[in-house]
Order: structure tokens, then C-alpha cells, then sequence
């Protein structure tokens, strides 16, 4: 018989190993780039039917230890479609509210300034970042569960008049040197700063950028498209793109991430992951995580989730990064995930592997499968 320990998902780490605060900003770094090159390399394995990723066959192209794309998975029609995750700045909401959403892929940050006057130069901030390892940083992102409900931008101004100027800290830009095997490069040089404003314009949004010092700005009209999450804007390029599939085609995003970071109990704010994965929670996408080896994810078909004892999420870090350690570059062989999406299929999802066969890191394997 094999035994299925169910459990909820919450991205909490702790760092035993610290018994000072001071060590903090060491430990953490290890999260984004870590480690020597001698980890032994597991064969990737298949462990049952089903389709596999991250193979000649399926390939996710990531990017390698730079890890340059978002890879967008739509299992029902096994496509991954990648994007480069500098491709843009803001995400245009095209639900029924008025939200703006940050590149959390490039670690951006915004702050609202007190005044309604774009044509002010202003001057960058050093706390508007991600990584200042002060609990106060999250005031400055998206809230990392992926709710729409609690933006930097909160809510989008009506009129052009109440409209205040925000503070845009873009990030940090893709690096083009790979990292040694078994590390992740993935934060680069700063972007830059934007001064933003962005209010409600006749169902859509009016959107003003410029550089800090300038006394004239460029607009753009940006009307929503119900077809998708967002509407994606580049600063950079000064145009709109394609930068995520339609909404009822990804369930699964490999990519850089901002989340929250906890020693134990107490947030020390926002902070940049690599090797991390979410779900389309805004498109109705769910996942629950269960604790089982090899056989039970064989095992595991429709009827356990039958049985209510699944608890799903609807946090698009319901997967997060408790597939893997970056710390040993392994892949935990003790817990596999079931996936719901937005049709009501079923899928059961096991991580293989997160290197190449030359232990470099941005080679993600996983494998799943339709549950029957």
C-alpha cells in the first residue's frame, strides 16, 4: 500500500544554520547564486506514462544559469512557449478592475511620489528595491500570491487630475555571462528609473512615462484585451508586446521571481528567486502539493482527489520552489503536485531534474500526466 501524506504549500524558508541577523544577506544570496561545481548528476528517469519536459522532445529553453525566458506550459495541449523575461515593464490588467502589474521576472520596484505633476524631475530612491532585506520593501511590489487586489500601483486613478507620479525602479537586466555549473546568474546591472503616471481612460488606461530628469513625458493609450491576463508594455522599446499566451492557454510559468523571504517567523521582505515556477491562479488555475516518493506519484490517479482530502491553492506560488533545493541543486523525490486548470482537468506534476547533464542550473525537467 502506498501511504499519501497530504499538506498545503506556503513559501516560508528558514535558515538554521544562522544565529545572527547579520548573516542573513550571505545566506540568502546563496539562493540566487550558489554553490561549487561537484554535484553528482542523476540520470533523468521517467517514472511512469505520461509526457515529459524539458527533453529534445519537449523542450521548456529556459536559457541555462542566466535563465533569460519565462517558459509558459499549457498542459492540456503540451506547448511551452518562452518569452524573454526583460521583454517588458508593466502588465495592463484586463479583468474588470484597474490594476498595473510590475515585471516581478526582473526584480522591479515602484513607489507613489506626492504629486500629480510628471513633468517634476525626481531623483531615485535607494530603499525603492528588491532585496533591501527590510520587511517595509513589499509596500514597493506585487503582492507575490499573484492577487490583483494588492498592487505597487493599487488601484488606478479615474482622472488624469488625481493621478499621482510614480517612482519605477526597472529591475535588474538578464546578464549574458553563464554562471559556473551548479550557480544561477540572474540578476545583472540596474535597468534604470522611470518616472510612471497612469489613470483610467474611456475603459482602458492612459499611460505617461519618462526619464527622472526630463520635463516632458510620452503617452500611450492602452486598452484592455479580454482574451488575456495583461496587456504588456515595454518602457524600454515604447511599445506594446506579446509577452504571455492568452490566458486559457499556460497553466505553469518557469521563471525568475520577487517573493517574500522569512527567517523563521519574521519577513525580511521582498527578494529574487530563480528556479521558481507559478501557476495561472488569475485564469482559475489551482494546485495543491502532496508528499509522496516514485510509487505513490504512480500510483496517485483521480480517485485520491475524489476522496476531499486535497486541499487546493489558489497562491500562484503553490508550487513556487518547494520543488527543489538551489542550495544542493537537487530536486526533492518526496513530493509531487496536482494541478487543476481552468477547465476542471486534473494533473499530477513530479520535478525530475534541474540541471543539465553537465550540472548547469535553467535546464528544468518534469514530467505529468492527466489524472484518470
Amino acid at each position: 500500500m502506498v501511504a499519501l501524506i497530504l499538506q498545503n504549500s506556503r513559501i516560508i524558508l528558514t535558515f538554521n544554520i544562522m544565529k545572527k541577523i547579520f548573516l542573513l544577506p550571505l545566506a540568502l544570496l546563496a539562493l540566487v547564486s550558489c554553490g561549487d561545481d561537484d554535484s553528482t548528476i542523476a540520470p533523468i528517469q521517467q517514472v511512469s506514462e505520461g509526457t515529459i519536459f524539458g527533453t529534445a522532445n519537449h523542450p521548456l529553453q529556459v536559457g541555462g544559469s542566466n535563465q533569460p525566458n519565462q517558459v509558459y506550459i499549457d498542459l492540456s495541449d503540451e506547448t511551452a512557449t518562452p518569452v524573454a523575461r526583460d521583454s517588458w515593464e508593466l502588465g495592463f490588467y484586463s479583468g474588470n478592475d484597474f490594476k498595473v502589474v510590475l515585471n516581478n521576472s526582473i526584480a522591479m520596484a515602484a513607489k507613489a511620489l506626492e504629486t500629480t505633476d510628471i513633468t517634476l524631475p525626481q531623483t531615485e530612491e535607494a530603499t525603492v528595491a528588491v532585496g533591501t532585506f527590510t520587511s517595509t520593501n513589499l509596500a514597493f511590489v506585487d503582492r507575490p500570491d499573484g492577487t490583483i487586489g494588492n498592487t505597487a500601483f493599487g488601484t488606478i486613478a479615474t482622472t488624469e487630475a488625481t493621478a499621482k507620479v510614480y517612482l519605477l525602479n526597472l529591475g535588474k537586466a538578464v546578464p549574458t555571462v553563464a554562471a559556473d555549473p551548479g550557480s544561477a546568474n540572474v540578476a545583472g546591472a540596474a535597468r534604470g528609473w522611470k518616472k510612471v503616471k497612469i489613470w483610467q481612460d474611456r475603459g482602458g488606461y492612459m499611460l505617461q512615462y519618462a526619464d527622472l530628469a526630463s520635463t516632458t513625458a510620452i503617452s500611450f493609450s492602452i486598452a484592455k484585451d479580454a482574451a488575456y491576463n495583461h496587456v504588456f508594455f515595454s518602457l524600454t522599446a515604447n511599445t506594446k508586446v506579446a509577452a504571455e499566451p492568452e490566458k486559457d492557454k499556460w497553466d505553469l510559468n518557469f521563471s525568475t521571481f520577487t517573493n517574500e523571504v522569512f527567517q523563521d517567523a519574521e519577513s525580511f521582505g521582498s527578494y529574487f528567486y530563480s528556479d521558481y515556477t507559478v501557476i495561472n491562479s488569475k485564469a482559475g488555475v489551482t494546485a495543491a502539493k502532496v508528499t509522496g516518493d516514485a510509487a505513490a506519484y504512480e500510483a496517485f490517479n483521480l480517485s485520491f482527489v475524489a476522496s476531499g482530502k486535497l486541499t487546493f491553492s489558489s497562491d500562484q506560488r503553490a508550487i513556487g520552489a518547494e520543488w527543489r533545493d538551489v542550495i544542493t541543486r537537487v530536486v526533492f523525490n518526496d513530493v509531487f503536485f496536482v494541478v487543476k486548470d481552468a477547465d476542471g482537468n486534473y494533473y499530477k506534476v513530479k520535478f525530475i531534474s534541474m540541471l543539465d547533464a553537465n550540472g548547469n542550473r535553467g535546464y528544468p525537467v518534469f514530467q505529468y500526466a492527466i489524472l484518470k
